[in-house]
């Protein structure tokens, strides 16, 4: 009797960069909707005045960076993977939340449970835009880096394609989210219709300027850092 002997495949060879790269995308994907629930002040400006933004942009603004860096360090496709790849860890955690929210039971010795609800518990409708503003924004920033790439030539002007790409991100990012969340809502402080334009102007603003200031230091370190994990020299 002959033994039919099966060879087995080698697990593919994946860079450390895109695995570290990957478990970072995927916990800031979860931690950006959590670090939304806080609104955060942003200070004075001149010309602009006050500003504040939900904290979740800064979680956002690493998410965008990291997809920016994956298509340098690994091309477009592998950067927009990675960015459906962020839809598992997102949707898990919202079903998590609806569940430790709505159905798992408080011990009767805690008591914070509607404060937990308050701040942690999304309606559907506000979970949507947050998916759809997600997948949107993220693919078409790694869109427009691996446009501006391909026209500037590869390795050129890295913190320009960033940055640009990163401004239409949050533009499309806010827009969407705005939109599909307070369409249409009344706002019982006013009874009108949420002012949507002001909404989004002030919010655009606040995340073009954060923009100013992360994104072009941040994809110089993130590539950099990926360089090194792989061995590989600037």
């Amino acid at each position: 009797m002959q033994t039919k002997i099966t060879a087995v495949q080698p697990a593919p060879n994946i860079p450390l960069s895109l695995f570290a790269g990957a478990l970072l995308y995927g916990g800031l994907c979860v931690l950006a909707g959590v670090l939304g629930t806080k609104i955060a002040s942003l200070g004075h400006w001149p010309m602009v005045g006050d500003m504040a933004v939900e904290s979740g942009i800064f979680a956002f603004l690493l998410l965008v960076v990291l997809g920016s860096a994956t298509a340098e360090l690994h091309g477009a496709d592998t950067a927009n993977r990675l960015v459906r790849f962020g839809f598992v860890p997102l949707v898990v955690s919202m079903v998590l939340l609806i569940m430790v929210i709505n159905v798992v039971p408080p011990a009767p010795f805690w008591h914070d449970q509607s404060a937990f609800s308050r701040l942690l518990g999304q309606g559907a409708r506000m979970q949507f835009a947050g998916l759809i503003s997600y997948g949107t924004s993220q693919t078409l920033n790694v869109a427009v880096f691996a446009r501006l790439a391909h026209s500037s030539g590869a390795g050129r002007l890295l913190w320009l394609r960033a940055w640009l790409a990163s401004l239409c991100s949050q533009i499309v990012d806010t827009v969407i989210f705005i939109t599909i969340s307070f369409y249409g809502v009344i706002d019982t402080a006013t009874g009108l219709p949420m002012p949507l334009s002001s909404l989004m102007t002030g919010q655009i603003i606040a995340k073009l300027i954060l923009s100013t200031i992360m994104v072009p230091p941040l994809i110089y370190l993130f590539v950099a850092l990926g360089r090194a994990l792989d061995g590989k020299k600037g």
